[in-house]
């Protein structure tokens, strides 16, 4: 099992890393620079991508329409 923690406060994480090592548990310390222009960046990429080519699915309303054309439906 794996468990993260996350915490500016070095007094609890001093408590808590003393008190995983009475119980025998491995620790991993992580520093992790938190830079938010790069998640600013992250968040500009994702939300203004654009695909180079046209969807291999074309109109997805025409298909479902097609798909279920020729279905017979009971309550005709």
């Amino acid at each position: 099992m794996e468990l993260i923690l996350k915490s500016n406060n070095e007094e609890s994480l001093a408590k808590i890393i003393a008190l995983a090592n009475k119980l025998n548990v491995v620790i991993e310390k992580k520093n992790i620079v938190s830079n938010n222009s790069v998640k600013v960046n992250l968040k500009n990429r994702i939300l203004n991508f654009k695909a180079s080519t046209s969807s291999s699915f074309d109109d997805a309303s025409e298909w479902q329409q097609n798909q279920r054309s020729d279905r017979e439906l009971p309550f005709l």
